[in-house]
């Protein structure tokens, strides 16, 4: 009876992916190679992009919508010169009230889209003292002990194993073409291991010290869950955190989510030239 119930589940849960996918295909054919997910500030890369379509998440029935006023909340397809690509303009987070299923839906919809590569975008609170606002950080690892995993449920097989291996979820081939870059755009990029918390809250300093002895080197509230997801469906993903500001404790300062805005728009120039290179690369 256990394992009829599980498969039944299993069922209900790509159904309702399909479902989604079903509503997507009713306003678009395209299909795209890569997937970008664009963090808080960072919406403006849309422009860069020529658009065949725009689909509000709030236009597909029973899609998880964003609710932080700095994410439009929508899937934009089109194309980086000849590479085909959707950009999440918008995230969904944990702390808006859904559950890490729903977090993760759009990436796992991106992937039955036909996207094979992820490029994952955020704001992140820098905790590496070598760090200050307005850096770029190439992440290399990830930490996700302190939110719920997205895989917690019954399988999905038809898109991924049941223990995915997490040796290399950021692909080191992506990874070595963003140092590129950066090197020939003289851009600095820095490296290091992101922690994701729930949110909405900032982290405490006793918080941000623990963090930092566990090996984190930037903090932040999205990313790890949408990269464990994307590791399960097997794509490759790259990820990059625009360092808005110092975590809690480091400089004293309280933190105010305006700071994360405008420090955002000072580098978008340098992130999107990164992404565009990055994907005419690819």
């Amino acid at each position: 009876m256990e394992n009829k119930n599980d498969s039944s589940i299993e069922t209900n849960a790509y159904k309702k992916l399909n479902f989604f996918l079903k509503q997507i295909r009713t306003k678009t054919d395209f299909v795209p190679e890569t997937a970008i997910v664009l963090g808080s500030g960072l919406g403006n890369f849309s422009n860069k992009i020529k658009q065949e379509c725009t689909i509000s998440y709030a236009d597909i029935d029973g899609f998880p919508v964003s609710t932080n006023k700095m994410h439009a909340g929508r899937f934009i397809f089109g194309y980086i010169e000849n590479k085909p690509i959707v950009l999440m303009d918008g995230r969904i987070h944990y702390y808006e009230g859904y559950t890490m299923e729903q977090v993760v839906t759009p990436i796992r919809i991106m992937k039955m889209l036909g996207a094979k590569n992820l490029i994952l975008t955020n704001a992140a609170g820098g905790i590496d003292n070598g760090f200050k606002p307005g850096d770029l950080m190439i992440i290399t690892d990830h930490i996700t002990s302190f939110i719920p995993s997205p895989l917690i449920g019954p399988n999905i097989e038809e898109l991924g194993v049941r223990f995915p291996d997490m040796t290399h979820v950021y692909n080191p081939e992506l990874i070595d073409k963003l140092k590129s870059i950066g090197r020939d755009k003289q851009i600095d990029l820095k490296e290091g291991v992101y922690l994701q918390t729930t949110g909405p809250n900032y982290e405490t300093p006793a918080e941000i010290r623990a963090y930092k002895a566990l090996g984190a080197n930037a903090v932040g509230m999205s990313t790890a869950c949408e990269a464990m997801i994307a590791t399960h469906c097997g794509m490759k993903i790259c990820g990059l955190s625009c360092i808005t500001n110092m975590a809690a404790g480091i400089t004293g300062e309280p933190l105010d989510d305006s700071e994360v805005v405008e420090v955002a728009s000072t580098v978008a120039d340098k992130l999107e030239t990164i992404l565009y290179n990055l994907v005419k690369n690819l």
